[in-house]
């Protein structure tokens, strides 16, 4: 029971995150305050790697940044693993 509490989790953290980059990229084109990068990427690595991905590649934000695309893909794994992880064990 526990992989499914942490599978909405993750949802929901992608879900938050995905909203995160949008407004940024949104702020990006208006030249106003930004959303700090260790921000998104903290949010990505702490649940949000899916929508981390998805908003990098939907709204075109920070996909030329190298370490945005390494740790949404590295937490991503980490995330995808922990579920798995949980499935089978417990």
């Amino acid at each position: 029971m526990w992989y499914l509490y942490l599978t909405v989790y993750f949802l929901i953290a992608s879900a938050v995150t995905f909203c995160f980059y949008a407004a940024d990229k949104g702020r990006a084109k208006r030249n106003a305050r930004r959303v700090p990068e260790k921000t998104l990427l903290l949010m990505s690595f702490f649940g949000g790697a899916l929508g981390g991905t998805l908003a990098m590649y939907v709204c075109r934000h920070k996909t030329k940044h190298w370490y945005f695309v390494v740790v949404n893909l590295f937490s991503l794994l980490l995330h995808a693993a922990a579920v798995i992880m949980l499935r089978i064990y417990l």
